[in-house]
């Protein structure tokens, strides 16, 4: 059941606006909550009645424009007041001044007081706790009173009792089947009530045994009526575990066994209930009474009966049945047999896999803090909002541009000082930033044409180096050289990244040839067109392309479409006319399909399957005698082809983001270009009016230090965890703890610059 409500709302009630309601004002707003300000009593309590606020922060620090107490005592009063949480605001006291009690307060009504402070991060954390405490307990309560009023209404007789079988509720339908009315029984204790001589002798003491031990009971039991009658019973009894994991109450379902004796009985009860009725209200109840068949007639008892669980067997047999359906199945059939605490841990399972975000994680701690709510803000969604009037187009240049460099015909045309930068290509400390010194910004066709060729990939697709060539040169002048970061640079590292990746053994041996050329060209175009914007700032602009792509993985899907219509757009670059169409269908498909994996909403989704179906069972495989040596595993890998397929999008996904991992001087060179280009961003949202989509990249204010943290412990961390368990990457995890460590002094040195002083010196 779901126990929250999004979002809290927050009724401030202070006279006159000054620090203290502004910084209660934006802590509302730094938490999400909906927050609504009123200036006198009258309005507070009209407000209150209206929108039923889960928090109110009363102003008691002056009584010159209004009675804090007073209001305090009209608002609980009301009805609605009865789950809410009420703070009040004091003075705050001078070091030598006793601290007055709190008791006058809580006999007005008042929840808790808050001592005078003006710092929002003061009045969030007061909020939030306030969140975390009472407020999700009173949700608990006001969902109490939704749960017994289903049990009032249920056709099932329950009763609940303490640990000590103290009767503490029963509903309308036992006080029914019983003859008693509630008054008489809640209260009492079980052996107060009369029993039936018709059971057993030791059955109380074989019900007793099974739920003192936490386990269900379920059976059949004689039960005496008020009237002195013995009715036979179907009853299960559920233990309810507690606070310190004890038994706190039981719960008793009961249902009538099906005899003509019971039948009679309960039949008679109902004639003289219905006596006492008014004929209208006689025929509004003729259907209700009628669902509870067993109680009428056990006649009519099998045929509707058998029809209502062959229609539920026909449901869960349904030849079209999604997979987390059957798994929902299985963990229900599962749950009938087994203990309680498995049966609950169960209940949970089954929760968790009813919601529809299976993948985002919930933000805890992390989510505090700025830095890392912008990053995962701008980059984990499509955009906030639509605002007509603010349209960002950007030039899509579809035709070839030259440069004053002249390309080689060949790889072994190459100048001398590139073929000698390229000699190192294969290490992971390669520096891309020197080859796009020496090749004017155009790195990305040198660096392809080597990498390329070391994989064959001009034999794979059938075509000529020449062709090759020109598609580099068509795919490198639609990268935009004006954007600090997603230029061809950027281009060329994640391709360097992609082929060091698809060097190591265990990657290697998992994908095959078709996998390498598709993870080669994915890289080399994961980003052409770029318009070194975010997704949501094209969605907040209303731009052609959010527009087209419906504000769905706009950039991705952008990247992908261009790049198959610049390759088929002229013969002379089509790296794909020589292929089969069925070499092309597989091959396309699987370039597209590890582009979108680089936009990041879906990035928890592809970490975790990744995690647990990559992962998981390798090492499971390893730590068994079965699989004693990489071959073996990654030939199981082959074996399961959505396997590969993760493996591809964890691959270009790592190489996308593995700035953090490369050497220090390279790690700080590319934060201060992607930190450039949202500062550039949040300039032009700031100049068009458009929502600002990360406030924290303000280049007046921002700490490039702390968004590196945020990012490196946000998305970073976990993701190269996994890929080093999988691929053993041991440089890049030691460049990560070396890069995060720097960050970490920088920070804390509060260094605006991206170098310590005795680097800079040097």
């Amino acid at each position: 059941m779901r126990l929250t409500q999004d979002p809290i709302q927050v009724l401030l009630i202070f006279a006159k606006e000054d620090n203290q309601s502004d910084g209660f004002w934006w802590a509302c707003d730094r938490a999400g909550y909906r927050c609504n300000i009123a200036r006198t009593p009258e309005s507070a309590l009209e407000c209150f009645l209206d929108k039923h606020q889960e928090i109110i922060v009363i102003d008691h620090r002056n009584s010159r424009y209004f009675d804090a107490e007073d209001i305090c005592r009209t608002i609980r009063a009301t009805k609605p007041s009865e789950h809410t949480v009420i703070l009040a605001v004091v003075p705050r006291t001078s070091t030598d001044q006793e601290e007055t009690s709190v008791l006058p307060l809580l006999n007005a009504g008042f929840n808790r007081q808050f001592m005078e402070n003006s710092s929002i991060t003061a009045c969030y954390n007061e909020l939030v706790q306030i969140e975390h405490g009472e407020v999700r307990s009173q949700f608990k309560l006001r969902a109490c009173n939704a749960v017994f009023t289903a049990l009032d209404h249920c056709q099932e007789a329950i009763e609940i009792t303490s640990e000590d079988h103290v009767i503490q509720y029963v509903n309308p339908a036992f006080e029914r089947m019983m003859g008693y009315h509630k008054g008489e029984l809640i209260g009492k204790e079980l052996t107060e009530l009369p029993k039936s001589d018709k059971n057993c002798v030791d059955l109380l003491d074989t019900i007793n045994t099974f739920i003192k031990k936490g386990k269900e009971w379920q059976g059949v039991y004689y039960a005496r009526r008020k009237s002195g009658d013995s009715i036979q019973q179907h009853v299960k009894i559920t233990p309810v575990i507690g606070q310190g994991g004890k038994i706190r109450h039981f719960v008793s379902l009961k249902r009538l066994h099906c005899t003509n004796e019971n039948n009679k009985q309960v039949s008679h009860c109902m004639q003289t209930e219905k006596h006492t009725e008014s004929h209208s209200f006689k025929c509004k109840n003729r259907r209700k009474d009628s669902t509870d068949v067993k109680s009428i007639t056990s006649q009519s008892t099998p045929s509707l009966q058998t029809r209502r669980y062959s229609s539920m067997a026909r449901i869960h047999s349904m030849t079209i049945e999604a997979p987390i359906t059957k798994v929902i199945n299985i963990i229900n059939a599962a749950q009938e047999n087994s203990p309680i605490t498995v049966a609950e841990a169960l209940d949970r399972v089954l929760e968790i896999l009813r919601t529809t975000e299976l993948y985002s994680p919930q933000l805890g701690t992390k989510d505090e803090d700025p830095h890392t709510s912008d990053l995962v803000g701008g980059l984990m969604t499509d955009g906030l909002r639509r605002l007509s009037g603010n349209e960002y187009v950007f030039s899509k240049n579809m035709s070839l541009s030259h440069s004053h460099l002249s390309v080689p015909n060949t790889i072994n045309d190459v100048p001398p000082c590139i073929a000698q930068l390229l000699d190192n290509e294969e290490s992971w400390d390669f520096n891309i930033f020197e080859l796009e010194a020496v090749t004017n910004k155009r790195p990305l066709v040198y660096l392809g044409l080597k990498v390329f060729a070391r994989f064959g990939v001009s034999e794979f697709l059938n075509c000529s180096e020449a062709t090759l060539r020109a598609w580099l040169q068509v795919i490198e002048a639609n990268y935009h050289s004006s954007n600090s970061y997603h230029n061809s640079t950027h281009a060329a590292d994640v391709l360097h990244a992609t082929a060091f990746f698809l060097g190591k053994e265990r990657v290697k041996g998992s994908l095959d040839h078709l996998d390498e050329v598709a993870a080669l060209i994915a890289a080399t175009i994961h980003d052409v067109d770029h318009p070194g914007r975010t997704n949501s700032f094209l969605c907040n602009a209303g731009s052609e392309l959010a527009v087209l792509y419906n504000d769905t993985a706009v950039l991705e899907s952008h990247h992908t479409a261009l790049a198959f219509q610049l390759t088929a757009k002229d013969s002379k670059c089509n790296i794909f006319k020589n292929i089969d169409r069925n070499h092309y269908r597989t091959l396309r498909q699987a370039i597209i399909d590890m582009v979108l994996a680089t936009e990041m909403t879906k990035h928890f989704e592809h970490v975790n399957k990744f995690v647990n179906s990559v992962n998981k069972p390798m090492a499971s495989e390893e730590t068994s005698s079965h699989v004693s040596s990489d071959c073996e595993c990654t030939a199981n890998i082959k074996n399961f082809p959505d396997n590969q397929t993760l493996i591809k999008r964890m691959m270009i996904k790592c190489a996308d983001v593995a700035n953090p991992c490369r050497p220090l001087e390279l790690c700080i060179e590319w934060a201060g270009r992607i930190s450039e280009e949202y500062f550039a961003q949040t300039d032009e949202e700031k100049r068009q009016g458009l929502p600002v989509v990360m406030p924290v990249f303000d280049r007046n204010t921002c700490s490039i230090p702390k968004s590196q943290i945020s990012f490196i412990d946000y998305f970073i961390t976990d993701m190269f965890d996994a890929w080093d368990a999988f691929a053993h990457l041991p440089v890049l995890m030691q460049h990560l703890a070396n890069n995060y460590k720097h960050w970490k002094t920088l920070d804390e040195l509060k260094c605006k610059s991206l170098r310590l002083p005795s680097e800079n010196n040097n």
